[in-house]
């Protein structure tokens, strides 16, 4: 292995290679970050003010001289199906924020700072790696689920969680049973591929059975065809009304925001009687015209889509 003389290249090789490193490279990088001096309060109290100021070169050597913490950590979380590697990956990523947010006039370690914002950004990655869906968002989910993945092997339950520990978790979490039972059943089954048999011993798969409830497309063009069809007809039959009822009809129906009889009135120098008279006898006129339209099935989807439900 190449030897790591600097805190510049233990973080470049930490920030880009880590993931693609094998067992036993990151075995040896392990023991070189656990055998890296640790600062002394003088010295990360004067890293960490530079960096206030604006010096991003401390940065290296802060992140470097607190890997240790991240390794710690991050085997924490080893039996949850992840790689050591990407779990001190996201630590890293971590202690890299708390280093951004840490205040260095507060009379504490940045390591103890450091420490909730590595564990945060481990379990966000644990939990966001778990399902497609997500699954916890709030403080309380996260620690429900670690929780309840936590004592799965002391109680041995398959299925569905005891309700004597779903009882005891609903009281520390100030939360219904119900919902502790639903969470439980959710992070209890890992996602499946549709891609997978549904059987061992036959070709069909998951996905197969899945029925799409869409139109096809040559339904679809159908559709839109015959719509512009029948709304032509409608307009046809519309153009045949005299001037005056065609303006009411339009105004009334066909118009974003509908006037009132009053308001059309005042336009048309009519009382709002008379426009209501001669609008009943525009719809009437229309019903008439459209009569052996409106013996077709297809004309009430038709006018429902062109928005003259009241031809019908």
């Amino acid at each position: 292995m190449k030897e790591i003389s600097s805190y510049d290249n233990l973080s470049l090789l930490l920030g880009r290679n880590i993931l693609n490193m094998s067992h036993a490279v990151l075995k040896s990088l392990m023991q070189i970050i656990l055998h890296q001096p640790r600062l002394s309060l003088k010295r990360e109290q004067e890293l960490l003010r530079k960096f206030k100021q604006g010096d991003n070169s401390v940065v290296n050597e802060l992140v470097s001289s607190h890997l240790r913490f991240v390794l710690h950590i991050a085997r924490r979380y080893k039996n949850y199906g992840h790689p050591l590697s990407e779990l001190m990956q996201e630590g890293t990523v971590g202690l890299i924020e708390a280093v951004k947010r840490f205040n260095p006039e507060k009379k504490t370690r940045l390591s103890t700072y450091a420490m909730w914002w590595i564990r945060a950004s481990i379990q966000d990655y644990v939990i966001r790696s778990r399902s497609l869906v997500k699954i916890g968002t709030t403080a309380a989910q996260k620690s429900l689920f670690f929780n309840i993945r936590r004592l799965r092997p002391e109680w041995h339950w398959e299925d569905a969680l005891p309700e004597d520990l779903a009882r005891n978790l609903a009281n520390r979490f100030n939360t219904s049973i119900s919902d502790v039972l639903n969470f439980a059943r959710r992070i209890g089954k890992t996602d499946k591929s549709l891609n997978v048999p549904v059987k061992k011993d036959t070709k069909t798969h998951l996905l197969e059975q899945i029925a799409d409830n869409r139109p096809d497309p040559e339904y679809t063009l159908m559709k839109k065809m015959d719509g512009h069809i029948w709304k032509n007809r409608l307009f046809k039959a519309l153009s045949a009304l005299p001037p005056r009822e065609t303006f009411i009809i339009k105004q009334r129906f066909l118009s974003d925001i509908a006037p009132t009889r009053s308001d059309l009135g005042k336009k048309l120098g009519l009382s709002k009687e008379r426009v209501r008279q001669l609008e009943i006898r525009a719809l009437d006129k229309l019903k008439e015209t459209l009569k052996p339209l409106r013996e077709n099935g297809e004309f009430l989807e038709i006018t429902q889509r062109v928005n003259l439900k009241h031809f019908v």
